[in-house]
């Protein structure tokens, strides 16, 4: 259904009405009851259609998915999930910037950047059933329609909290080459699948992506020899 289509209709905001059970507010509640009450219904309506999207998209991927699904598994009023999200694919955006496990892994102590990155790549592998975030990402990835959400999440999530954790010349260059490996691990998996990975050891296994991390992160050694080279 169309946004236009959706802001014509009249409709019932369910998620401010009081069950049949709890009485009307009468004269002597206060103004801020009268708002509270409404303010956490809303947010909790938010917090189901955002859950229900989750495990929808991770089951089905973005194409398999409606809109009436969601607001159904949430069980929410169509109308509300255009409302608080504007459409799909930017619900899908949502979803996935707040699945992520990568900001609290990159926040931190720049010098360890490399090994928590290393060791997040290796829960991944070893992680079943695959997270939420992955199962988002192999099933949606490549499709037009959430292209814009994606690299939102790559920016936000990804490349510019790196960013923010190095110093030196072209710091957002070597943080792409480190979003390479985190992100790249997903055609791996989704085509010849990690059965070898998960065989290696994983204490072997992280030391040598925690050495492939410091080398993509490090600058290099020609800036590190010429220190003019940083305002080339």
């Amino acid at each position: 259904m169309t946004g236009d289509v959706v802001g014509s209709m009249v409709t019932r905001v369910d998620e401010t009405a009081l069950p049949p059970s709890v009485p009307p507010a009468t004269a002597g509640s206060t103004a801020g009851e009268g708002r509270e009450r409404p303010k956490r219904n809303r947010e909790a309506t938010r917090r189901r259609i955002l859950d229900a999207a989750r495990d929808l998209f991770g089951e089905h991927g973005y194409d398999g998915v409606t809109v009436r699904m969601i607001a159904a598994a949430a069980e929410a009023n169509m109308a509300l999930v255009n409302r608080y999200f504007g459409s799909k694919a930017a619900l899908f955006g949502e979803v996935l910037a707040g699945e992520s496990a990568l900001r609290g892994v990159i926040a931190g102590d720049p010098d360890g950047l490399p090994r928590r990155l290393a060791e997040h790549f290796v829960r991944q592998v070893d992680r079943q059933p695959p997270s939420a975030i992955t199962r988002l990402l192999d099933r949606s990835a490549g499709n037009p329609e959430v292209k814009q959400a994606l690299l939102q999440y790559l920016e936000e999530v990804v490349v510019e909290p790196i960013v923010a954790q190095l110093d030196g010349p072209a710091p957002r260059a070597r943080a792409l080459l480190a979003s390479t490996i985190i992100m790249g691990g997903g055609p791996v998996r989704r085509l010849l699948g990690l059965n070898d990975l998960r065989a290696a050891d994983p204490a072997e296994l992280t030391d040598r992506l925690t050495a492939m991390f410091t080398a993509a992160l490090a600058p290099s050694p020609a800036s590190r020899e010429d220190p003019a080279a940083t305002e080339r």
